[in-house]
């Protein structure tokens, strides 16, 4: 692996997002008004069964959904390279294909990261804990829920070839994976059908563990949820190279 066109990339991605600080403030405006309409509206219903309040237990369900939604947008970035020739500039380039999706994954990874850390900071005012341990905990599972899903982001832009295309295709996964991952209802209360769904969802485990990280409430063990996600981010990845490959 090319580690000096993995960092090239890598800042880069950093660099083109930072430019556009209107969908930061977006993102995080986006998951602030689903805490305040979903935790107070759904909230004032009083789920049955919750060991927490709803705008806890919804938290942390919020937190995966600015992941989710940066993650998967970040593949965007493909289809801004291919129009402006700046990927076929890399792709002839002596770096590998798994350096460019490293780069790729590390800085589509990392701008999801920093929005949903603002969030997390924003969780005392929700009735959430902090503790250094468990921002730092939850900055490990924030940066593997990422990468698996910037990968899978990244795979839809190397076969798509529009920005329309690329939008519909990502407003189809995006509701789905958020929906059926628990973020917003507990996974028990789901019905039976859903079931198979929600176990092969990979945001179903990253809810799951910053939940037990944020209000001690969970499904599955910590290491399930880690082993699962990292075999997620090598599962995408793995995918993510092939269709680099394949785009030659």
């Amino acid at each position: 692996m090319n580690m000096r066109a993995v960092k090239t990339i890598w800042v880069r991605e950093l660099r083109v997002h930072l430019r556009d600080r209107a969908n930061v403030i977006s993102s995080v405006a986006r998951s602030v008004l689903w805490l305040l309409v979903f935790g107070g509206g759904f909230g004032a219903a009083r789920f049955s069964g919750l060991e927490v309040g709803y705008q806890e237990f919804l938290f942390p369900g919020i937190i995966a959904m600015s992941l989710l939604f940066t993650s998967i947008r970040s593949g965007i970035s493909v289809i801004w390279d291919r129009e402006f020739g700046f990927m076929k500039e890399i792709l002839v380039s002596p770096a590998s294909r798994f350096s460019i999706m490293a780069g790729k994954m590390l800085g589509g990874s990392t701008i999801a990261v920093v929005e949903g850390l603002i969030i997390l900071l924003l969780g005392p005012l929700f009735g959430i804990k902090l503790s250094a341990f468990g921002v730092l905990a939850c900055l490990f599972f924030m940066f593997l829920i990422s990468f698996s899903l910037v990968s899978i982001g990244l795979i839809v832009s190397s076969i798509m070839k529009t920005f329309e295309g690329f939008q519909s295709i990502m407003t189809f996964l995006i509701m789905p994976m958020f929906f059926m991952s628990g973020a917003l209802f507990p996974i028990d209360k789901l019905p039976s059908w859903m079931t198979p769904i929600v176990s092969l969802n990979p945001l179903t485990y990253g809810v799951d563990a910053l939940r037990q990280i944020l209000v001690g409430v969970g499904k599955y063990g910590i290491l399930f949820d880690i082993f699962v996600l990292s075999l997620a981010a090598v599962v995408t990845m793995a995918g993510g190279v092939r269709a680099f490959r394949n785009r030659e």
